[in-house]
């Protein structure tokens, strides 16, 4: 992780069958490296996202959470700009 005034920059591996226990309203610069994830939106709709593809949220306006059945590594931007 490097952190900066107002960015974050991270890699992160989800565990296989990894389920996130909460309800993220941060926004995200997502970019799969590596693995499948779920995500899933507050309307109850489900995204896949596997190697190669990338999806953004802003804070406060896409509620969402992650899950992996065979895990995933993940390059993910968090930053002040997504306001």
């Amino acid at each position: 992780t490097f952190q900066f005034v107002g960015l974050r920059i991270r890699r992160v591996e989800y565990s296989k069958n990894y389920k996130a226990d909460h309800w993220c309203e941060k926004g995200h610069i997502i970019y799969c490296i590596e693995g499948e994830m779920d995500t899933e939106l507050s309307d109850g709709s489900i995204h896949k996202l596997s190697a190669g593809m990338s999806y953004q949220v802003s804070d406060n306006l896409s509620s969402h959470r992650t899950s992996s059945t065979n895990g995933v590594k993940l390059f993910i931007v968090d930053g002040d700009f997504l306001k």
